[in-house]
């Protein structure tokens, strides 16, 4: 059997999932004439108590949105040195917005509110960029699927406001973090000003984010997706997908969330492992001791058993659980892992 682990973007949709995609009603959704779509957005506004909503075809044209209606060019975002916006969006931040980012060495991709205020810069020293954004990642990923602790993410929006800072979350994977943590979303809500979300990653969709904040952003939001070309027409087939995977994806989580512990808890038992990162979510992140085992010998031999995971670089490796992991897959991946010892 081939077991794919490089990430929960691999999952193809469930029969049910199928079945809402080719019973969806749509329509034109750059008019804003697709039921589908509509729904979804009111769906995801509500889920999170803010005003309003908008799909994307990705997380990454979401936070840029997000990014461009928060910042004016020549202006600075803080951000941990881990975080998304910054390594995995093709460095959009200042193609798009103009802005640049001052880098916090936070822990697995989670800065302090001390650290974020440190980080600003003063509003009246011309020579240094204006700090105007916030961008928070959770779960973090280069962190290994880390859950912010909720109480440091109310200190850093006190920071926000007691500057004038715009504060946005990147929530790619929040609903992991809300399954891990038994989080309320409409707290968060209450917290950002935008939240962007991911339909594609643990909730099993083949495509699709969508960003929510109050009616203003959201309503210059469009312009924007329009500009980046992010304007889909009978896109609700994708939304159908995405109504269904809120429905009925989001509790079991927990399942990729277990079955992540588990592999970890193997690959801490191994003596050419040096690390294992602490498990929150549906993330493994590991080093090799190379002296044992090189990474390449290792990715090698689990290709052999039709197993896949990815490198991350200097030294690190990555395992995502997911919805197309069985059980049986799990059982036989362990098996693997444990003979290698």
């Amino acid at each position: 059997m081939q077991i794919n682990l490089i990430s929960d973007t691999v999952t193809r949709p469930t029969p049910g999932m199928l079945k809402a995609i080719t019973n969806a009603k749509v329509g034109d959704d750059v008019f804003k004439n697709d039921p589908s779509v509509n729904a979804l957005e009111e769906k995801v506004a509500d889920y999170f108590g803010m005003e309003a909503a908008l799909f994307f075809p990705s997380g990454t044209m979401a936070n840029q949105t997000a990014i461009k209606l928060h910042t004016n060019p020549g202006e600075q975002l803080i951000c941990d040195k881990y975080a998304h916006v910054y390594n995995y969006e093709g460095g959009g931040v200042s193609f798009n917005s103009g802005v640049s980012c001052k880098l916090v060495e936070g822990n697995r991709g989670m800065m302090t509110a001390k650290q974020v205020e440190a980080s600003i810069n003063p509003p009246d020293f011309y020579h240094s960029p204006l700090t105007s954004l916030v961008c928070i990642e959770n779960t973090t990923n280069k962190g290994g699927g880390a859950c912010w602790d909720f109480e440091e993410l109310k200190k850093i929006k006190k920071v926000c406001m007691d500057n004038n800072l715009n504060y946005h979350l990147d929530g790619a994977r929040l609903w992991n973090a809300l399954v891990a943590k038994q989080g309320n979303p409409k707290d968060y809500g209450n917290l950002f000003d935008s939240i962007s979300v991911c339909m594609s990653k643990g909730l099993g969709c083949p495509v699709g984010s969508v960003l929510v904040g109050d009616k203003k952003l959201i309503d210059d939001a469009l312009r924007v997706r329009k500009v980046l070309g992010g304007g889909m027409r009978q896109s609700g087939f994708l939304a159908a997908a995405a109504i269904y995977a809120m429905d009925h994806h989001i509790e079991r989580l927990a399942e990729d969330h277990q079955k992540a512990k588990e592999i970890g808890e193997v690959l801490g038992q191994l003596e050419f492992i040096q690390k294992v990162e602490p498990i929150e979510t549906n993330i493994i992140i590991f080093e090799l001791d190379e002296s044992r085992m090189t990474s390449e010998n290792f990715l090698a031999k689990l290709q052999e058993n039709d197993i896949s995971i990815i490198g991350m670089g200097q030294g690190k490796l990555r395992i995502v659980t997911h919805l197309d992991y069985t059980q049986e897959m799990h059982s036989h991946f362990l098996t693997v892992l444990e003979a290698l010892a």
